[in-house]
């Protein structure tokens, strides 16, 4: 990757600016970039009054990827309970993923050797455990019509839609992940067809999409079904397709076979050639921010994901989780993940950072 990228940078709230920082380090020891810094969430709200400005929009469009760290808190949260229609900075999120047209959420689920005793499952559950969750991010529930009505003791209602066009493109894209993952490819696409009519529509486009790719084996799950299989073979999953309410959960749930979501990074990408982005899965944890404590492995793999999907640069996204699995192999543990075991080195942001960046350094 020769070209200096254009990078946006939305640190967010609580850790966010702390593990962006230390990724930025990271990025610029395995190539060149020029960042741009904006505001999201929570911070927005406070200087502008909103949680994403257009400003930000037209900033994020422009660039070759965007990089988040997280967004949301406590502050927030209390305003809203005190007037339901104040600005919520998840509104800033949300609002970016449908102003990029990011229609798909990829988060890789790999324990790794080093954290594996970090789960609370047991290690034979999880070994050989190497899943992908295709998560449909701009439709369904999140962004359907929503309110309150002023009825006897009053009533909230969200409404969920899909369309057989979102249907497809997400399909597609979990096929082709699953193409790109193995030579023997699996996807489980994930509903609620007993139930639901959109899960209904899912089900029935899903297979119709199927027909285009006979090389993939296609099975289809009930979602509670789904979530259990999670924890009671995950190792029999190769790429999971779903809608948008059970993508968030279902990812959180797989997150744990990591023993932490400090260790999940992911993707959030739209149409070829255009900005994708890239953030942790974990919040913004305001109860540690400024603490020199934050975990930024998550993000620093979030930008090797970057690296990957968004700039055509795999090799670099290789040297970087290299160097986290060398860091974590050799016992550095930020304290989500430290256990007090043999070999382990409780470490705070600055000194896990100056680790993976001495492994780069190396490589």
């Amino acid at each position: 990757m020769s070209e200096t990228k254009q990078i946006v940078v939305l640190a967010g709230d609580g850790i966010g600016p702390e593990i962006v920082g230390a990724t930025r380090q990271v990025l610029d020891a395995v190539g060149s970039f020029e960042y741009t810094e904006h505001l999201i969430g929570g911070a927005s709200i406070d200087e502008h009054g909103v949680a994403l400005t257009d400003e930000v929009i037209v900033a994020c469009k422009d660039s070759d990827a965007v990089l988040l760290g997280a967004v949301g808190g406590p502050k927030w949260d209390e305003a809203v309970a005190k007037d339901p229609t104040a600005p919520r900075p998840e509104q800033g999120l949300l609002g970016i993923r449908k102003a990029l047209g990011l229609y798909a959420n990829l988060r890789p689920v790999k324990p790794s050797p080093a954290l594996i005793d970090a789960s609370p499952l047991k290690k034979e559950l999880i070994d050989g455990t190497d899943l992908l969750v295709v998560r449909e991010l701009t439709g369904g529930i999140y962004f359907g019509a929503s309110g309150r009505r002023d009825d006897n003791g009053g009533t909230a209602y969200d409404e969920c839609a899909y369309s057989v066009p979102e249907i497809e493109r997400i399909t597609r894209a979990a096929f082709e992940a699953a193409r790109q993952r193995s030579d023997n490819p699996r996807v489980l696409s994930v509903d609620k067809a007993n139930v639901l009519e959109t899960s209904r529509l899912w089900r029935e486009t899903v297979k119709k999409v199927a027909e285009d790719y006979p090389d993939v084996q296609l099975d289809h799950l009930l979602v509670d079904f789904a979530a259990m299989k999670l924890v009671s073979s995950p190792a029999e999953i190769d790429v999971i397709v779903t809608e948008n309410l059970f993508g968030d959960i279902l990812s959180d749930e797989a997150a744990m076979l990591t023993g932490s979501l400090g260790m999940l990074p992911s993707a959030s990408i739209g149409a070829e050639g255009d900005p994708g982005l890239f953030e942790p899965v974990h919040g913004s944890a305001p109860d540690i921010a400024g603490q020199g404590v934050a975990n930024p492995l998550a993000t620093m793999l979030s930008a090797a994901m970057m690296l990957r999907y968004g700039l055509g640069d795999g090799e670099a996204a290789d040297r970087i989780e290299s160097a986290v699995d060398a860091v974590l192999e050799k016992g550095l543990r930020t304290p989500d993940i430290y256990e007090g075991g043999e070999g382990e080195t409780r470490v705070g942001t600055e000194e896990v950072t100056a680790a993976v960046l001495a492994e780069l350094a190396q490589g």
